[in-house]
């Protein structure tokens, strides 16, 4: 390290001086730029502190054990194998396009997946009117998923119609599932690597087309949450269990029920979670 050389009094203050004056705009909070005038910094004015990386809780090394897979068909996992309060956000369908949803999700940096239907994106039919009216149904389209993408969420595959895959034969089920991948594709540029079967009804023929059209893995749920942000539990003592799958609606009301549904997760004691990390974790192929 050179030697810093000891300089006669004045000079040694001027260079002080200098210093100071050189260092002050960089070290500020905001710098005054000509013709304008800076305000007092308040705290609710500071700029929020920004957490990089992907939202949302990550697996630690040796939490979750690796997924089995059967006759090298997509695994169906509905719970997330952990002991960390850890859960997982998914919403299905697209009917309600709240943009309130996607600022709280944009802004508070939750981890959520889409599982997109393309007739509710697209505002093809009636949707389900468990939640009351709707206010801004199809407002958006494909759109508004771009927003939501651009908000980190994953949109996943959720058929084209909405049907009961059970009921279908294996080719007419890979038409709507491979359609739906197709569809989000061309829409959105990324092909779905997950799927969710409506009603959660699905078979081997099911299985097999999602294999056949790229499907990884495919994802049930735990629990649903309904209008009012209330969580509808699958186990007799109702309450959260670690690595949970919740599964939501885009309904009326969405960006206050998911505000609810957020604040109630957190007094529990849960994180959310990163779906597509532990799944990655799991040895899912993503």
């Amino acid at each position: 390290m050179r030697a810093l050389k000891i300089m006669p009094r004045p000079a040694a203050v001027a260079c002080v001086l200098a210093l100071v004056a050189a260092c002050t705009p960089a070290e500020t909070a905001s710098v005054r730029r000509p013709g304008t005038t800076t305000a007092p910094s308040s705290p609710s004015a500071r700029p929020k502190a920004t957490r990089h990386g992907p939202p949302g809780e990550q697996p630690r090394t040796g939490e979750v054990r690796p997924v089995e897979r059967s006759g090298g068909l997509p695994p169906v996992i509905s719970s997330i194998p952990t002991r960390r309060k850890v859960v997982f956000l998914t919403i299905d369908d697209g009917w309600e396009q709240d943009p309130g949803f996607v600022e709280q999700v944009r802004d508070e940096r939750i981890p959520i997946t889409a599982f997109a239907m393309r007739d509710a994106v697209e505002a093809k039919g009636t949707p389900d009117p468990a939640g009351g009216p709707g206010k801004y149904v199809g407002a958006g389209k494909w759109g508004y998923f771009r927003q939501l993408r651009g908000a980190g969420v994953a949109v996943e595959n959720h058929t084209l119609t909405h049907p009961n895959l059970r009921l279908l034969s294996q080719d007419a089920q890979r038409r709507e599932i491979c359609g739906s991948s197709q569809v989000i594709r061309k829409e959105l540029g990324t092909r779905p690597t997950l799927f969710r079967p409506p009603f959660g009804n699905y078979n081997t023929g099911t299985l097999r087309a999602a294999k056949n059209c790229g499907i990884d893995a495919v994802l049930l749920w735990t629990a649903t949450v309904q209008p009012g942000g209330k969580i509808a539990y699958q186990v007799p003592d109702k309450r959260l269990r670690p690595g949970d799958i919740l599964l939501l609606h885009f309904r009326p009301n969405l960006a206050r029920d998911f505000r609810i549904l957020v604040n109630k997760i957190k007094r529990r004691g849960f994180e959310l979670g990163n779906l597509q990390a532990y799944l990655a974790a799991m040895a899912v192929d993503r």
